[in-house]
């Protein structure tokens, strides 16, 4: 019996995303009529980026439970609290921004277990090593990172991945 994927994105294979027990006809025929929750949480990102003062990459993260059911976590890139709204450098990869992932995950339970974070660009090395340490699950992400090997280390430490466009200008 083939899975049905509530959203329609087969890479996106988060449990409460899965319906086992379909059939071919429900597959065939299945029509999503509403926003996925998945998808509210990426636009919850991709506003929280816009308070970004990174000069060259704006990058928002949410998390929340692996039930999808609580936002435990918000962040932004930018500078430490109390420095300038500015990066420190133009040097790509060294502006001296706290990533959006890092602000997020130093504001999370660390002992919730099974958290999803939902980001408007894929992580960096650091980053996705933060994520597997904070006991994420899932990381749905808009736009690939410069450099795709944050989504190799997630991968490599049993994280989830999804690239999530499907629905981007959906339901607007």
């Amino acid at each position: 019996m083939p899975t049905l994927h509530k959203d329609g994105i087969p890479e996106n294979t988060h449990y409460l995303n899965l319906v086992s027990d379909a059939t071919e006809e429900t597959v065939t025929g299945h029509e999503v009529d509403r926003i996925p929750l998945y998808e509210v949480y990426m636009r919850m990102a991709d506003e929280l980026a816009k308070r970004s003062t990174c000069a060259r990459l704006q990058v928002g993260t949410v998390i929340t439970d692996g039930a999808l059911e609580h936002v435990v976590a918000l962040g932004y890139n930018g500078n430490a609290r109390g420095f300038p709204n500015r990066c420190d450098s133009q040097t790509p990869g060294a502006c001296g921004c706290i990533h959006s992932e890092q602000n997020a995950v130093v504001k999370a339970d660390g002992h919730l277990r099974e958290k999803v974070a939902f980001v408007t660009a894929s992580p960096c090395v650091m980053c996705a090593k933060l994520l597997i340490q904070a006991n994420v699950t899932h990381v749905f992400y808009r736009d690939p990172y410069r450099k795709a090997d944050g989504l190799e280390v997630l991968q490599a430490g049993g994280v989830q991945t999804v690239h999530y466009v499907r629905w981007k200008d959906a339901w607007r």
